[in-house]
């Protein structure tokens, strides 16, 4: 997931809007990704331009966002190497748009489209790469024919961005924004000194003894306090033994009775 420290809040939801618009409606022959650790370098594959040396080639290119996009303007580089008047060997793209003529207001769409335009019509005046701008006002069928050359053996295509990948970034940025909000909500939301409820403890046993008297209902086992408002219930005692202990003290009675009025009898 996109980390993207290096730009401010408000300038990376910006860019997140654009990118995925740029990924829904990509300008003609450019398609766009992003480096999914930081959106601060954006990648774009032009397709070259029909009619020009560059036509049939895909030329691989990325902008390097700074902390103060955009109020300065994003660097451009060409990541396939390609002979152009207005880009160095290192890949550097000298272009106005980049440089004196950058404002704020400026999209990434407009950029791409501008950079796309240079292989179209290049402009040899402000040349990076000398030998292409000199070649290019005084022979440019031999211009076109090293740029052609260069595009035959670098410009082969590239593995393709994945598909909605932009976003799926954008959208895991969003989510996780979402999921620390609520995190925090659900924080605050707790008090300090709730307390969890405990488990109840289990039901003790109510077997009952056998001694030389009489059945007696074994000892009802205390129940812990568990710190929970309302009393745990009592176990009950078999109201069938109670009452078969009963029947017997009963006949024991009668039988004593029966026996001191044969005594007085005698």
């Amino acid at each position: 997931m996109a980390t993207n420290e290096n730009l401010p809040p408000n300038v990376i939801k910006q860019l997140a809007k654009e990118l995925k618009n740029l990924d829904e409606s990509p300008p003609e022959g450019i398609k766009v990704g992003v480096n999914d650790d930081d959106f601060s370098t954006i990648y774009g594959d032009i397709d070259g331009p029909a009619g020009t040396p560059y036509e049939n080639g895909v030329f691989r290119m990325k902008l390097l966002l700074s902390h103060d996009f955009p109020h300065s303007p994003p660097k451009g580089y060409f990541l396939t190497k390609i002979f152009h008047p207005n880009i160095a060997n290192n890949g550097e793209i000298c272009v106005n748009t980049l440089k004196k003529d950058w404002n704020p207001s400026l999209g990434l769409r407009h950029v791409l489209i501008v950079v796309r335009c240079l292989l179209i019509e290049p402009f040899p005046e402000s040349a990076l790469n000398e030998q292409a701008g000199k070649m290019l006002l005084e022979n440019y069928e031999e211009y076109a024919r090293h740029a052609r050359l260069y595009t035959g053996i670098h410009a082969k295509p590239k593995p393709k961005f994945k598909s909605g990948a932009i976003s799926e970034s954008t959208t895991a940025l969003n989510v996780d924004q979402t999921n620390t909000s609520v995190l925090n909500a659900d924080q605050k939301s707790i008090s300090p000194g709730a307390a969890l409820p405990l488990p109840s403890p289990p039901a003790p046993s109510t077997t009952a003894t056998r001694g030389n008297g009489p059945e007696q209902p074994a000892a009802v086992a205390p129940t812990a306090d568990t710190g929970v408002s309302g009393s745990a219930p009592a176990t009950a005692i078999n109201p069938q033994k109670k009452e078969g202990g009963l029947a017997k003290v009963q006949a024991d009675k009668k039988k004593i009775d029966a026996r001191k009025k044969s005594l007085k009898r005698l």
